[in-house]
């Protein structure tokens, strides 16, 4: 067998170089995903390229508008975070603490899984993902990088530099259901985000569809729903009881599921519509407590 050759630079610019000389070299970070793949023979690169080391990738930054690099692991993001926040119940959920002391936001991005736990969340905060390479930069969102399953828009010699979208102003939810209770791949997943200042609710599925998968009428009902109970300019106004079990329904109609290992498709519909009307029923009491 023809040994991987492992590449270290020191720098984004090393690292953008060396991947403009071998496009077909695969970026390592964590090594949470591509290392199971090496190991069971379903991969085997001409070259690795070490990022874990690169400080350009790690930036972590709010100034109106967020940027989550590709090298924060799920660890910091656990311990730079508000516990009640969608981005850290994500982060929470993947794996076990020494995958999430190694994994990286740019893994999850990377290996473009319909059950990534972080892009449901980033799917409902409408973001960017921002690719670089040695001839430059681009941004992409969210639904044009991710194209199918395990398939993603980035070009030979590009890096995942991060993702980027306005700063929440409103609280959000994430849940999740898997066929056990600790480091589960999902059988589906939800993001529901409130947006304060359009009066907006916005969710986002996984597990249930090619692609993280994103449930406009849904959004609509909610977002009318609160108006008409005139909860967004008091959020201490009920809404009606059937509302959360309608929002559900609606997002489940969205879903795309198929029959896997993990769960059948009529169960995942099931479970989303469950799981959407929870988190959008959870949101909405953070949003009283505020």
């Amino acid at each position: 067998m023809v040994p991987v050759e492992v590449l270290l630079p020191g720098t984004l610019d090393q690292a953008l170089g060396t991947l403009a000389d071998r496009p077909h070299a695969r970026p390592i970070a964590g090594g949470t995903d591509l290392m199971v793949a090496l190991n069971r023979g379903a991969e085997r690169p001409e070259a690795i390229v070490d990022v874990s080391r690169l400080a350009e990738l790690a930036i972590w930054h709010r100034n109106g508008r967020e940027f989550l690099g590709a090298g924060v692991t799920y660890s910091r993001i656990l311990a730079d975070t508000a516990g009640d926040d969608a981005l850290p119940q994500a982060a929470r959920a993947v794996g076990s603490p020494q995958i999430r002391n190694r994994g990286t936001v740019g893994g999850n991005l990377g290996t473009a899984s319909p059950a990534g736990d972080l892009i449901p969340v980033l799917a409902a905060r409408d973001a960017d993902i921002e690719l670089v390479s040695a001839v430059g930069r681009r941004s992409l969102p969210w639904h044009e990088f991710f194209i199918g399953p395990k398939t993603s828009a980035i070009a030979p010699g590009e890096l995942i530099a991060g993702a980027s979208w306005p700063t929440p102003n409103g609280p959000s939810t994430f849940a999740k259901v898997g066929p056990r209770n600790a480091m589960v791949i999902s059988i589906c997943s939800v993001c529901v985000q409130v947006d304060e200042e359009h009066q907006m609710v916005r969710v986002a599925m996984g597990s249930v569809g090619p692609v993280v998968l994103r449930a406009p009428q849904a959004e609509t009902f909610a977002s009318e729903a609160i108006g008409e109970a005139g909860a967004w300019g008091d959020p201490s106004r009920p809404l009606g009881e059937t509302d959360a079990a309608r929002f559900g329904e609606q997002v489940a109609a969205a879903a795309r599921p198929i029959d896997d290992v993990r769960g059948t498709a009529i169960y995942r519909r099931h479970a989303i519509r469950v799981l959407a009307a929870r988190a959008f029923t959870r949101t909405l009491a953070r949003r009283r407590g505020r």
